[in-house]
């Protein structure tokens, strides 16, 4: 399995409520809508507690700001992936979600990358 993490910054005009609000009740049904034709096996959405929350922790390790969400996709492989680069309906599903991330996410902000999940303890 290849996994996509996506950490995810809200776009300046939108509050955390509303940011996590789209991504769960709008951009979520989108991405379930395309998964199969993605071949994507798997997405979950991880969204931020409150700033106040975190902040403690954030100080006692001098961290930059949190995210105000991670985003997870699981794939076969990097076959897989590159298998949707070659169908023209993949390559429409990938520009739909990409179009509606640019509704809510600050992309420039919004760390992604490729790897493999690691399990250590459970």
């Amino acid at each position: 399995m290849i996994k996509l993490t996506f950490c995810l910054t809200r776009l300046p005009h939108l509050s955390r409520e509303g940011f996590q609000d789209y991504w769960r009740n709008t951009h979520a049904p989108l991405v379930a809508s395309v998964a199969e034709m993605l071949c994507i096996r798997r997405y979950s959405q991880l969204h931020s507690l409150s700033v106040e929350l975190s902040a403690p922790l954030r100080v006692s390790r001098q961290a930059p700001p949190e995210y105000d969400g991670v985003a997870e996709l699981w794939f076969d492989s990097l076959d897989a992936l590159a298998a949707n680069a070659e169908r023209p309906d993949a390559r429409t599903a990938a520009a739909l979600l990409l179009e509606d991330e640019r509704r809510f996410i600050d992309l420039p902000k919004s760390p992604l990358w490729w790897g493999h999940e690691m399990l250590i303890v459970g």
